[in-house]
């Protein structure tokens, strides 16, 4: 048994229904690797357990596996919000969405987050980056305006596979060299509290104080 097996054995175990939109997102779509899986998806529910947001923003829903896990995780009268700017990816997450037992919870969105969020009017108390790692400087500045006192962001993929280590990334390679701006910006941010987490692929926790 594996480190990872071992660990996924002595936490809560994911749903059925979200079991299957796992395989279905192996299958069907192209980067599956995306879906934030066994691991991360009770985590997020357990943030969500611990916050006890009244309204959570998304950017990015992908195959839609974290939001329904967050939804999971949400009060009564709670609503997640959640973007997906890849209308292509519309005809396969949304039917997982709305057959989900918290369709009712969760708005999805296909467009910018940049451009749709500002115009909702609605204060969130959790966002979970996890769109366009070429603008996760811009994402966080748009989520840190719309986010309450005491509010959380969760930005997914902050260690990038190890790449943030490199000095000097390939001119090209624009996705590690926003992200490692988008640390070193964070990283010196006196309006947040922050913290990484080595889980998958890098979780940064920042608290605005």
């Amino acid at each position: 048994m594996t480190l990872d097996e071992y660990i996924l054995a002595h936490i809560d175990q994911e749903s059925d229904y979200l079991k299957a939109l796992y395989r279905d997102t192996h299958v069907k779509l192209l980067y599956p690797r995306m879906a934030s899986g066994h691991l991360q998806g009770r985590m997020l529910k357990m943030f969500v357990r611990m916050i006890c947001p009244r309204q959570i923003l998304e950017i990015g829903t992908y195959s839609g596996y974290s939001a329904l896990c967050m939804a999971e995780g949400l009060p009564e009268g709670g609503m997640l919000h959640t973007f997906e700017i890849n209308d292509e990816q519309e005809d396969f997450t949304r039917p997982w969405l709305e057959n989900s037992a918290y369709a009712d919870k969760i708005k999805f969105y296909i467009g910018d987050a940049l451009e749709r969020v500002p115009q909702l009017g609605i204060t969130f108390d959790l966002v979970f980056m996890d769109g366009d790692k070429r603008k996760y400087i811009e994402y966080y500045e748009m989520a840190l305006a719309h986010l309450s006192v005491g509010g959380y962001i969760v930005a997914d993929n902050t260690l990038w596979d190890g790449h943030v280590l490199e000095e000097h990334p390939h001119a090209s390679d624009l996705q590690t060299i926003r992200i490692k701006e988008f640390n070193d910006l964070v990283a010196k941010d006196n309006r947040v509290e922050k913290v990484i987490l080595p889980l998958r692929d890098g979780l940064t926790i920042i608290h605005k104080i």
